[in-house]
């Protein structure tokens, strides 16, 4: 048993202090009232306590092998520094893998770098990196040819080997060349992510894991599980199961695994698709040609009927659906898969749902309320996205585009990161939800759009929880949920707006356990 006193809890009446027993709260109140409880005492020394923050979604086995690898976001300003910092890691014999670059911050030559550009660092060593928004990479000649590529085309994706570049399903040519991590290595990407996103002051996360590890997603299963039974699992996961096609769907549920079934650190979620591309990299799927490029709507990665099949076979399976859309065009065959499998199976409460939300009409909008459909939003993609919104789309459709408020108003929201495409900066996802400013001042775009901080937290806390169906056990700070929560060093409330991202995290507990930091 724990006690914590003399904090600023938020959200709880005034009350400053609270008690702990077996992993969760069993008392809020005064510190007086608190203080009468045996156990271990913990000052609070009047620090800010939030509900743990929930990402709801992101990439944990990703960003765990992300930050082994050669990180570039910091070497994106121009096309020269990225070919610098890739010479700086080259090891003979070695593959090197990085991710993080976008060409629209290259000063030089705003363009995608190419095969010929990574053979100047080595046409010896396999080469490949991938771009911040993981929808884009290139290889240089080694890797293509360990790929040793015989088809012309691949559904779903676009690959051309002269420029050396690969997208959506066509990353896989590459990515399932390069040597797989062993069950070992994964656990270990995994434990470091996890203290990584603990010093942000994450305690939950939804993760779409089961194709970043390996091409069999077995072994990521095998991973998280080991973790769990090893006790060393500090993070709760919720995974969002990606399976490439229908036949591996139907394997995964005859293998028994559904949503809801695991225990408090690791559980099964939705099934997680990915419908289209991104903005940036002018893959997401447009219902018309790209503004500035007219030549191209993007790429769908499953067809219209594929999407249909598979939305129905997992509804009739009482599976939860989470799907990838960023485009107006892949939204329009969502709602149709959706509104096919809700009339074929009608369930009372399966939380479907749609990640990223990004560039919809004002018809679809109203479709998200009419399917009561979950919105998985991340207000941290502002940040680049406000420099590129109204380059990509016509100026009506950006007008109803990020529409986050609205979604609010109309559906429920949760935020995330998709890491390792953006940091798991939960601060900074609040301070960009709230301003609708990029950190450099860009914008705001759409201000009407923008969300209050109570609001803005809430979709980090009890809105994530909600969308893994986890609101009466995590969220907020009440008696009977898990002692999860991140001591700030400021209160969100006050500060000064621009100032929100700068407020540090002290400590982050789960289930009353201390993982980062300390008082």
């Amino acid at each position: 048993m724990r006690i914590y006193f003399r904090g600023n809890l938020y959200g709880c009446n005034q009350a400053t202090a609270f008690v702990e027993d077996k992993g969760k709260i069993i008392f809020i109140g005064s510190d007086k009232e608190a203080l009468k409880y045996s156990g271990e005492q913990i000052d609070l020394n009047n620090k800010y306590v939030y509900p743990g923050f929930n990402d709801s979604h992101m990439h944990l086995v990703n960003y765990g092998q992300s930050l082994k690898n050669v990180l570039l976001e910091k070497h994106t300003n121009s096309l020269k520094a990225l070919l610098e910092e890739l010479k700086k890691h080259l090891v003979k014999g070695q593959w090197l893998i990085g991710r993080g670059w976008n060409h629209d911050y290259f000063t030089d030559e705003q363009r995608f770098p190419t095969r010929k550009d990574l053979d100047m660092i080595s046409e010896e060593e396999p080469i490949v990196i991938t771009r911040t928004c993981g929808h884009i990479l290139v290889a240089n000649s080694k890797a293509i040819e360990l790929a040793n590529i015989t088809s012309e085309v691949v559904e779903g994706g676009y690959f051309d080997l002269d420029a050396g570049l690969f997208q959506e399903n066509a990353l896989y040519l590459i990515y399932d060349t390069i040597p797989q991590p062993t069950i070992e290595e994964i656990k270990d990407n995994i434990l470091i992510a996890q203290k990584e996103l603990h010093s942000y002051g994450i305690t939950s996360v939804q993760s779409d894991d089961l194709l970043s590890a390996t091409s069999d997603y077995h072994d990521a299963l095998q991973a998280f599980e080991q973790l769990r039974a090893e006790n060393k699992l500090t993070i709760r996961v919720y995974e969002q199961a990606q399976l490439p096609t229908l036949k591996a769907l139907k394997e995964f549920i005859n293998l028994g695994y559904c949503t809801g079934s695991g225990d408090e650190f690791f559980k099964i979620g939705p099934l997680k698709m990915l419908g289209d591309g991104s903005l940036g990299a002018r893959t997401a799927f447009l219902s018309k040609p790209y503004y500035d490029a007219p030549k191209t709507r993007g790429i769908p990665v499953f067809s219209r009927e594929e999407i249909k099949m598979t939305f129905d076979y997992a509804n009739r399976h009482e599976m939860q659906i989470a799907i990838h859309a960023i485009g107006d065009g892949i939204l329009d065959w969502i709602f149709e898969g959706y509104e096919n499998a809700l009339k074929n199976y009608s369930r009372e409460d399966p939380r479907h749902g749609i990640v990223h939300c990004q560039i919809t009409r004002e018809d679809q909008l109203l479709k998200y309320q009419q399917l009561h459909l979950h919105a998985y939003i991340q207000s941290v993609f502002l940040d680049y996205d406000n420099h590129i919104i109204n380059q990509r789309v016509s100026p009506q459709l950006a007008q109803t585009s990020y529409n986050f408020k609205t979604l609010r108003n109309i559906t429920t929201i949760s935020n995330g990161s998709d890491c390792p495409v953006e940091a798991p900066d939960v601060l900074k996802g609040i301070q960009l939800a709230v301003t609708r400013t990029s950190i450099d001042g860009t914008g705001p775009y759409l201000k009407e759009q923008a969300l209050t901080r109570e609001e803005a937290i809430e979709s980090f806390t009890i809105g994530g929880a909600y969308a893994s169906f986890e609101e009466e056990v995590k969220g907020t700070l009440e008696v009977g949920k898990y002692c999860d929560f991140v001591v700030l060093s400021d209160n969100i409330l006050d500060v000064d707006v621009q100032h929100i991202k700068d407020i540090k995290v002290l400590a982050t507990y789960v289930g009353g356990q201390l993982v980062y930091g300390g008082q």
